[in-house]
C-alpha cells in the first residue's frame, strides 16, 4: 500500500505531495510510523543543489515516530518502540570514527546513494535524501539511522532532537565549550539558532545576544535564553562590542551560512574568543580575511559539523534536560503543518520569513 510523501523530483524542482512503495524491511532495516518531521534549512539546500546528493529523492531528516516493523538481526528496537532518526551514522571504522570524531565519519551518507522507494504512479526510484526520508507517513531506515527515545520526550517534539537540537546544543558545549559566565552571540534565530541560545543559557553564558534580520523574532529568542537581541545590520558587531564592555563576546555562534555573517560574527568576536559556525553555505559565498588581524585579534574560527555531536551520546543528555524543564522544544517551533505544508514552508524559508515548521502526521 502506498503512503504519502514529499518527493523532490530534481534538483531545483518544487516538491511534489504524492505517495510512494515502500519495501518491507530487510536485514538490518527497521520500518518506521512518522509522527513528526521538521523542515530544516539542510533539507532546502538539498533541494537547490547546495548540498549534493542523488536526486529524485524524499526529502527531511530530522523525525521521530514509532516502529512498525525490523529486518533480521535488529535487536536494539522493537515493533511499538518510539525513537528519533540519525540521520548520519557512523561506520565505526574509518580514520574520523577512529579517532572519536563520529561527526566526520567517512562513510555516514552512503545509505543515500541507494534506492528507498518508488514512485506509486510511475514506478521511478526514489533515494533518501539525508539517509532517513522522514518527509513520508512512513519510512524504512538503517538499523543504525535508529535511536531509541528515552522516556519522558513527546514523541512529536523528539523530532527535533535528530538535527537541530542536537546540532545546537553540540555546537554550544563540544565545539565552541562555552564556560560559566562566557559573554555568547548567535547570529540567526531559525531552529538551530533557538537551540543554540538554549544550549548557551544552560551551559550558564552570562550574557547571550541573538541576532536575525526579522524583528518578529525577538520574544522567540528571548524565550529561548537570549539577554540581548538585535536586528541584523552592517554595525551589529559595533553593537555587540557596545553590549559587552568594547571587547566582544567570548564565543559567536553562526547558524545562517552566510559569508556576510560569518564575517560579522568573527567581527563581533573579541580578541582571543571563538567563532564557530554553524550555518552551510554555498560555494559563492567567500570570506575574506587578511593576514594581519589573524595574528592581531588571536580568534580561533571553526567549522562544526552536526555539533560535533555523538547522537548516541548525547540524546540521553538531551532527554534528561527536557525531562528536567532546562530544554523546551516546542519552544523552537514557530509552525505546525501537516505533510502538503513543506512546499509553503520551503518558500518561507527562501523569503527569509521560516523559523522551524513541524511536520506534524
Amino acid at each position: 500500500m502506498a503512503v504519502r510523501a514529499a518527493v523532490l523530483p530534481a534538483v531545483g524542482s518544487p516538491l511534489e505531495i504524492t505517495g510512494i512503495e515502500l519495501p518491507d524491511p530487510g536485514p538490518g532495516q527497521v520500518r518506521i510510523r512518522l509522527a513528526a518531521a521538521g523542515v530544516c534549512h539542510s533539507d532546502l539546500s538539498l533541494s537547490n543543489g547546495t548540498m549534493r546528493l542523488p536526486a529524485p529523492a524524499v526529502l527531511g531528516h530530522e523525525g521521530a515516530g514509532t516502529v512498525l516493523a525490523v529486518g533480521d538481526g535488529v535487536t536494539h528496537v522493537a515493533p511499538g518502540d518510539a525513537v528519533v532518526l540519525n540521520w548520519a551514522p557512523s561506520c565505526g571504522a574509518c580514520p574520523a570514527c577512529g579517532r572519536g570524531e563520529v561527526w566526520l565519519c567517512a562513510h555516514a551518507l552512503n545509505g543515500a546513494a541507494g534506492v528507498h522507494a518508488r514512485r506509486a504512479d510511475d514506478g521511478t526510484d526514489l533515494h533518501p535524501g539525508l539517509n532517513v526520508a522522514a518527509f513520508a507517513e512512513e519510512t524504512v531506515v538503517a538499523a543504525s539511522c535508529v535511536l531509541p527515545l528515552p522516556d519522558g520526550v513527546p514523541l512529536t517534539d523528539a523530532a527535533l532532537l535528530g538535527c537541530a537540537v542536537l546540532t545546537g546544543y553540540g555546537a554550544v558545549h563540544h565545539s565552541a565549550r562555552v564556560r560559566p559566565g562566557e559573554r555568547v552571540a548567535v547570529f540567526g534565530a531559525g531552529g538551530v539558532g533557538l537551540a543554540t541560545l538554549q544550549a548557551a543559557r544552560i551551559a550558564g553564558a552570562s550574557t547571550i545576544i541573538a541576532v536575525d534580520v526579522s524583528p518578529q523574532k525577538e520574544e522567540l529568542a528571548r524565550a529561548a535564553g537570549a539577554t540581548d537581541y538585535l536586528v541584523a545590520s552592517d554595525t551589529t558587531p559595533r553593537e555587540i562590542r557596545a553590549l559587552t564592555g568594547k571587547e566582544g563576546v567570548d564565543v559567536a555562534v553562526e547558524c545562517v551560512g552566510r559569508a556576510s555573517t560569518i564575517r560579522a560574527a568573527w567581527d563581533a568576536t573579541r580578541r582571543g574568543g571563538r567563532t564557530t559556525v554553524v550555518g552551510i553555505g554555498g560555494k559563492d559565498q567567500q570570506v575574506t580575511f587578511n593576514a594581519l588581524e589573524i595574528f592581531h585579534w588571536g580568534r580561533t574560527l571553526s567549522g562544526c559539523v552536526y555539533g560535533n555531536t555523538d547522537p548516541a551520546r548525547d540524546l540521553p543528555v538531551l532527554a534528561e534536560h527536557v525531562r528536567a524543564g532546562r530544554l523546551d522544544l516546542g519552544a523552537l517551533v514557530t509552525e505546525r503543518i501537516a505533510l502538503e505544508g513543506i512546499p509553503a514552508a520551503f518558500e518561507n524559508m527562501l523569503a527569509g520569513k521560516g523559523g522551524r515548521a513541524l511536520v506534524v502526521f
